[in-house]
């Protein structure tokens, strides 16, 4: 196994000309955020503030929410800027590079999502074989498909381990439960940091397709069975 970070940088270029670089480094072991210095931890990643009902970290031991420690540079950086301000976003990931013309809130839930997903919430570390095959700018039908499959994958290793797996996907359906738990936490933290709607957005299509993810494991995914059909 590559021993190097892997390595997910976006570049949102817009329209007058300016450019926004993200860099996001993960340990290709444990999946999870390498910052090449300590990132800042503003008052409103304190993780007795909004802290969701569902979080099992402890305020004794843990002072700040390592969600929101996480993502704190990307909604600062973004706290003015527009939703639907139009702009190319690239992202680049060691196997290939994907580019879309789109809008400010679409380029950040893409990049909030692996960010949220590496940043050590316990809530969210389900999502990180994922956050390995990033797919930047899914769709509900992706999400949807990449969700199941992964985790499906996970049960077959649990099979392996002698565990019973959970075919019926019981568990993925209640962690997105807790998913939208997580994500109406983040929305309360930053709040008062946002003065302009980009932010606030990126986390409400995070939590749309939460909802609509939990909708279609309800449902059995059986808007997706017709691919199977033989």
């Amino acid at each position: 196994m590559d021993s190097k970070p892997y390595t997910i940088r976006y570049e949102f270029d817009f329209h007058n000309g300016t450019r926004e670089e993200f860099v996001v480094n993960l340990d290709p072991v444990k999946i999870a955020i390498i910052w090449e210095s300590e990132p800042e931890k503003p008052d409103w990643t304190k993780l007795e503030n909004s802290k969701c009902d569902c979080c099992t970290l402890d305020d004794e031991s843990t002072f700040f929410c390592p969600l929101a420690v996480n993502v704190a540079e990307l909604v600062e950086e973004f706290k003015d800027s527009l939703s639907f301000e139009e702009c190319t976003v690239t992202c680049e990931v060691p196997e290939r590079t994907y580019l879309k013309k789109t809008n400010t809130q679409q380029g950040l839930y893409s990049i909030m999502g692996i960010i949220m997903a590496t940043s050590g919430c316990p809530v969210l570390s389900f999502f990180k074989p994922m956050a390995r095959f990033h797919l930047p700018f899914s769709t509900i039908p992706e999400t949807a498909i990449r969700s199941a499959s992964m985790y499906l994958l996970g049960q077959f290793f649990e099979h392996k381990r002698g565990n019973k797996p959970d075919l019926d996907l019981n568990i993925l359906e209640e962690n997105y439960a807790k998913v939208q738990t997580v994500n109406s936490g983040i929305l309360g933290r930053i709040e008062g940091v946002a003065q302009q709607d980009a932010d606030n957005n990126a986390i409400v299509i995070l939590n749309s397709l939460a909802q609509m993810l939990s909708m279609e494991i309800e449902e059995q995914l059986s808007s997706y069975e017709y691919l199977f059909d033989k």
